[in-house]
């Protein structure tokens, strides 16, 4: 019993030496940021570090590009850096890092996408009118245009409007692109409107939100709401205003015609101070005026 108990921990002393056991397992590779997806914006820069210990200090680490421009990489005893610069189009696809130690080979794969998201959101019509069934908001010079990656919301404040129904995105290349220049979209949304009960309009605005993976951006453009003008005036104010303008037009036509009435029967009953006077008859003046400078007799 006493041999078999030294074999025993003999044996246990041996697996806990270094070099031995789970001592020559090697740490999987470290890759920051560690996402298998890794968005970067168009005409931006990013960097992907691959990282690989090994224990005799051997560890050799690199990127490799599948189908792509890889970029500019940096590598060292145990660390490979890549550096995607100024990223177009182009440089979407996957990155592969491989790394080995003694023997044994590790590889990790990342998928960069490039997005285009600028705030650029125009609105039509560019002022809403009670009355109009329809909004559209457009975002212009974006990629990509999945509705999984891009949606639109109508907002009254910060809610969704109620009642509003979506038509659909619709989406179209913007102008031609010149040479080496990426293709960009432009994506349209519209909205048919719920009747609104009152003619002044709320403030609405359209958000657009673009999401990747460990990405969400979102850009707000307001819909501006014109006054009512005169012809799109509700009959109801056409009518209470009508009525209004003939109550203030009464009241000094009243008081024009009592003025008036008033000086018609002062024409009619002359002041007292006149009536004093003796009364000459139309005709004596006439007469009168015939014998102008003839003898009395």
């Amino acid at each position: 019993m006493d041999r078999g108990l030294a074999l025993l921990l003999a044996g246990l002393l041996g697996l806990l030496q270094p070099g031995c056991g789970q001592s020559l397992q090697v740490k999987p590779l470290q890759v920051e940021p560690p996402e298998p997806v890794v968005a970067v914006a168009l005409g931006a820069s990013r960097q992907l570090t691959c990282r690989l210990d090994c224990a005799d200090g051997g560890a050799t680490v690199q990127w490799r590009g599948l189908d792509t421009s890889l970029g500019a990489v940096q590598s060292d005893a145990g660390r490979s850096v890549l550096t995607v610069r100024n990223a177009s189009l182009s440089a979407a696809g996957t990155r592969v890092c491989v790394g080995s130690c003694g023997g044994r080979t590790f590889q990790h794969t990342v998928r960069l996408l490039v997005y285009a998201f600028p705030d650029q959101l125009t609105i039509s019509p560019a002022a809403l009118v009670p009355g109009d069934p329809e909004v559209a908001c457009t975002a212009h010079k974006v990629t990509p245009v999945d509705p999984n990656a891009l949606s639109f919301s109508l907002l009254l404040g910060d809610q969704e409007l109620e009642g509003a129904q979506a038509l659909g995105p619709e989406v179209e290349e913007e102008e031609e692109p010149q040479e080496e220049e990426d293709v960009l979209f432009r994506v349209t949304e519209r909205w048919r409107l719920p009747t609104l009960a009152t003619p002044v309009l709320p403030a609405l605005y359209c958000q657009a939100t673009m999401r990747l993976p460990g990405l969400e951006l979102s850009h707000r453009q307001a819909i501006p709401a014109s006054k009512p003008t005169g012809d799109q005036l509700p009959a109801a104010l056409w009518t209470s205003s009508a009525v209004l303008g003939l109550l203030l037009l009464a009241l000094p036509t009243y008081h024009l015609w009592k003025r008036c009435r008033h000086l018609a029967e002062d024409g009619a009953h002359p002041p007292a101070s006149l009536r004093l006077l003796p009364q000459v008859p139309t005709w004596a003046g006439l007469r009168g005026t015939d014998q102008v400078g003839s003898s009395p007799f």
